[in-house]
């Protein structure tokens, strides 16, 4: 094998069962590379990147470092060949200083065989100066921020000598200005020669930050690309295996009256919103994080205490101080969180699907087994939810289907408004484009929906008009059909540059 290469994975292949995850995958990345690994959910990327993670072993195959065999079998085999694994989850121990994190299981000892706190400290302070950090190795891990605890397993990974970088979802967590400081000691890892491989489903990042993508798809290898040399839609198409040539569809042109108005609505976390919902509109709400988007969703349905203001709804004021206050009213919302707040895992597909509306085929406690049924079947086929039975249980779906369900939950109380709480993190863009497919077609039947999103091509290109959120305060309206919603335009009211309604 050529030693041009830090890495190159030759013919793996993989299995859970009769269940083929990777079918004969092959990857070779150069040291100082940063290499996309896309698909969809199931695709075989995070299997493939455990295998070189040694948290999973190939049933046949071969690993190479360096151009020379390697025996990767456990996680320390892997640190040992300069492989360290960012997962999207948080792996730092609260209790335990910064320093301590770094060195966990490698703590540098003095003559007495003693850990040797002085030098811990000290050579963990050299590796968050490498990298820029203002931060005092002597800190206790439970007051950092989530960017701040991702930057220390990245010092943790190249003070152990790292050599290929495995980073899995890494902007999921965090704000605009965090993910630009990640991409800059990206950026400087790179030129250390370290190789990185980036695990995300935001097209832009991959653009933004990418040498390379490689797609797989069904457990196989489609193709590598350059991301100078090749598009979205592109990409998408080896993901999906079919011609994509629009992601997002054609935005809505708004006809149709006022459906819902908000007039000076105040919480303990926003202050004095106004704001007009049409029929059969998709309006987006973007802002930084923090700006109190998601605040505001929680007031309108009743989660958060409303201190003043109205909502109007079909011309009649509403009185909302809980959740049933707005579902009676025809209010639905697709939270943030939907696996702690829209999903039961641990229970069918059915009865999450048909949770809001169990008085319709319950009868005197008998269950309507064929009307409920019907009901699945009628959200399974408009929604393409992919199942292997109405009685497996949510927690087994792909983050899509799981998306689907909170959805088709709400969809089956036919809602009048329906708020989307980032209606698309953490799914795959196949899904993606099935669930703008699914607000347009909402949208055109005359469902008003509110979207929030912290993704900025989704909110302009699926949006008419777009709200930004600034510090709690609403900083302006664009109306699509008037001015183009740029996100240079989005940026400079979410950080105060504007201020205007248009």
């Amino acid at each position: 094998m050529s030693n041009e290469y830090v890495f190159e994975m030759k013919d793996i292949t993989k299995a859970f069962g009769r269940n083929v995850v990777l079918d004969g995958v092959s990857i070779s990345i150069k040291p100082g590379e940063v290499r996309a690994l896309m698909g969809e959910n199931g695709a075989g990327k995070s299997t493939l990147m455990k295998i070189l993670g040694g948290i999973f072993s190939a049933d046949s195959g071969t690993v190479y470092m360096d151009g020379k065999e390697a025996s990767i079998k456990t996680v320390d085999d892997a640190r040992k060949y300069g492989v360290s694994f960012i997962h999207q989850e948080i792996t730092n121990i609260p209790e335990m200083t910064i320093a301590e994190n770094i060195f966990l299981g490698r703590e540098p000892k003095n003559h007495l065989k003693l850990v040797d706190y002085r030098k811990m400290k000290h050579e963990a302070q050299k590796a968050l100066d490498a990298l820029g950090l203002d931060l005092d190795a002597g800190m206790l891990i439970r007051g950092l921020s989530v960017a701040q605890q991702q930057m220390i397993e990245i010092a943790r990974a190249v003070n152990e000598g790292a050599k290929i970088l495995i980073l899995d979802e890494p902007t999921a967590s965090l704000s605009k200005s965090e993910t630009d400081n990640l991409f800059a000691q990206i950026d400087r890892l790179k030129k250390a020669g370290v190789a990185m491989i980036y695990i995300s489903h935001r097209m832009e990042e991959t653009f933004k930050v990418c040498d390379s993508v490689t797609v797989l798809r069904d457990g196989k290898f489609i193709g590598t690309r350059d991301t100078k040399e090749t598009t979205e839609n592109e990409l998408i198409s080896m993901m999906v295996g079919r011609e994509f040539n629009n992601m997002y569809g054609n935005k809505r042109v708004i006809g149709g009256d006022v459906i819902m108005e908000v007039k000076h609505l105040t919480t303990d976390k926003v202050f004095d919103i106004s704001f007009t919902l049409r029929k059969g509109e998709i309006l987006g709400f973007s802002g930084l994080v923090g700006a109190g988007r998601t605040e505001l969703a929680l007031a309108l349905f009743g989660i958060d205490s409303i201190q003043s203001g109205e909502i109007w709804l079909e011309g009649k004021k509403l009185t909302i101080s809980k959740p049933k206050d707005a579902m009676n009213a025809g209010i639905a919302l697709v939270p943030e969180e939907r696996k702690e707040q829209g999903l039961f895992l641990g229970h069918s597909i059915a009865t999450n699907l048909t949770f809001q509306v169990l008085s319709e085929f319950i009868h005197q406690l008998r269950v309507d087994k064929k009307k409920e049924s019907n009901i699945v079947d009628e959200f399974k086929q408009k929604l393409s939810i992919k199942m292997a039975s109405v009685e497996q249980t949510a927690g087994e779906l792909s983050g899509g289907n799981q998306q689907k369900i909170v959805i088709s939950k709400w969809l089956a109380a036919k809602p009048k408004v329906l708020i989307l709480d980032e209606p698309t993190r953490g799914i795959d863009v196949g899904a993606k484009a099935e669930i703008y497919k699914l607000m347009h077609s909402l949208a055109s039947e005359g469902v008003s929906i509110i979207m929030i999103s912290s993704e900025l091509p989704e909110i302009i290109n699926n949006s008419s008009r777009v709200a930004i959120m600034r510090e709690g305060h609403l900083a302006g309206i664009l109306d699509q059909q008037e001015t183009e919603a740029t996100q240079e335009k989005i940026m400079s009211f979410a950080v105060g540059g504007e201020h205007t309604t248009c």
